[in-house]
């Protein structure tokens, strides 16, 4: 599998994980040392893999509902083993830009930083 269709993989089970309120699904996405990191209404918020996961958990899962998550991957820039990409995507209510930083570590491809901006 090409790196690109990894980091896309990757991608379609971050979306798979929000749209099914899965945290195993954020751990199988996002490197265990991952940070997410962004601005919501109320201010900056800082989560690990562990603390993310928890918060999508506790959200009724949209898969099945007529809110869906909607995603558009926006760019992708592959440099060796590293990869960055900025994805739009619509999550409770809300149009995020997401900034999602990649790693290659032993031939698996992980999300290493998600930085977040709500659009609207």
């Amino acid at each position: 599998m090409s790196a690109k269709a990894a980091i896309e993989s990757v991608i379609q089970t971050y979306v798979d994980c929000l749209n099914e309120s899965d945290s195993s699904k954020v751990k199988k996405a996002f490197h265990p040392n991952a940070k997410i990191t962004g601005y919501l209404p109320d201010g900056l918020h800082e989560m690990s893999t562990e603390n993310f996961g928890a918060f999508v958990a506790a959200q009724s899962p949209p898969k099945g509902t007529s809110d869906p998550v909607t995603l558009e991957v926006v760019s992708l820039e592959i440099a060796g083993k590293t990869a960055v990409a900025q994805v739009r995507d619509k999550y409770l209510g809300m149009t995020f830009l997401d900034t999602l930083s990649f790693l290659e570590v032993d031939g698996n491809w992980t999300i290493y930083n998600k930085l977040f901006h709500v659009e609207s």
